[in-house]
C-alpha cells in the first residue's frame, strides 16, 4: 500500500516540472517525452542512464494512456490509422523487447538518429517552404513494426519515427500526432509489462511518481494544442524538435 502522506511533494517539483514539459511537447508534437525526460534527469539532475530509462518506461504508461483520453476527447484520432499502426506496433515493440534484450541497440542507434536528422530538417523544410498537402498515408504497418521495435530496444523511437514518417507521407498532422500517441500506451504497455511486474508498486514512489504527476497534467494541454495549432506551424515545430533532439542524440552516440 502507498502512503502518500510520508511523500516529500518539494523534493519531487523537478521531477514533475520535467514530467509536464516533456509530456506538453509529446502531447502536441508527437514525439520527444523520453528524449527531453533522459536529457534533464541524466544531465542536469545527474540520475543514473539505466535507472532514468527504466523510471521513463513506467512513466509513460501512465502518460501515453492520459494523453490518448484527452487526444479523443478533441477527436484528434484517425481511427482507421490507429488500427493500422496498433498490432503490428505491438508485435514489433515485444520483438524488439525479446530479440534485442541480449545485443547491443547502441550499433544501431547513430544510423537511426541521422535518419532521424534527415527526416527532421526535410520537414522543417516543408514547412516553411512548402504548403502542406494532406493525403492518406500508404506505407503504415511497416512503419510500426519498425517504430515499436526500435521503441523497444533502444529505450525510445516510437514518436519520431512513426509520427515523422506519416507526417512525410502527407498525414494531416493533428490526427497524426492524435493516433501516435494513443497507439504509444498501448505498445508501453505491452513493453512494460513484465518490467512493472517485477518492481512491484513501491518503486512507482519517488522521482517516478513526480514524473507522472507532471506528464498527465500536461496531457491535456499537449492535445489541446495540437488541435489548435495548424498544419503548417506544426510541421515546422515537429521538424525543430525532430532534428534538435535527435542531433543532440547522435553527437552524444558518436562522442
Amino acid at each position: 500500500m502507498i502512503d502518500f502522506a510520508s511523500i516529500d511533494f518539494t523534493a519531487l517539483m523537478p521531477f514533475i516540472l520535467i514530467g509536464f514539459a516533456a509530456q506538453l511537447v509529446d502531447g502536441a508534437l508527437g514525439m520527444a517525452f523520453g528524449v527531453i525526460c533522459n536529457t534533464l534527469l541524466v544531465a542536469v539532475l545527474g540520475v543514473p542512464p539505466a535507472t532514468a530509462s527504466a523510471r521513463i518506461h513506467v512513466v509513460e504508461i501512465f502518460t501515453t494512456g492520459a494523453s490518448g483520453l484527452s487526444h479523443l476527447f478533441h477527436r484528434n484520432i484517425d481511427w482507421p490509422l490507429f488500427w493500422r499502426l496498433l498490432i503490428p506496433g505491438v508485435i514489433g515493440g515485444v520483438l524488439g523487447a525479446y530479440v534485442l534484450s541480449s545485443l547491443h541497440a547502441d550499433v544501431v542507434k547513430p544510423f537511426v538518429l541521422g535518419y532521424l536528422v534527415l527526416i527532421g530538417v526535410w520537414l522543417l523544410i516543408r514547412g516553411l517552404l512548402y504548403p502542406p498537402k494532406i493525403a492518406k498515408p500508404k506505407i503504415v504497418a511497416p512503419l510500426a513494426v519498425v517504430g515499436g521495435f526500435l521503441d523497444a530496444a533502444g529505450g525510445g523511437g516510437w514518436g519520431p519515427v512513426v509520427t515523422s514518417n506519416l507526417l512525410v507521407q502527407g498525414g494531416e498532422p493533428r490526427k497524426v500526432i492524435g493516433t501516435v500517441n494513443s497507439v504509444e500506451f498501448f505498445l508501453a504497455l505491452a513493453v512494460s509489462a513484465a518490467f512493472i511486474w517485477n518492481l512491484g508498486f513501491a518503486e512507482i514512489l519517488g522521482p517516478t511518481l513526480g514524473l507522472i504527476i507532471g506528464g498527465v497534467a500536461a496531457a491535456p494541454l499537449g492535445a489541446m494544442m495540437a488541435k489548435r495549432f495548424s498544419p503548417k506551424v506544426m510541421l515546422v515545430m515537429v521538424g525543430i524538435v525532430l532534428t534538435a533532439t535527435s542531433a543532440f542524440g547522435l553527437y552524444r552516440a558518436l562522442v
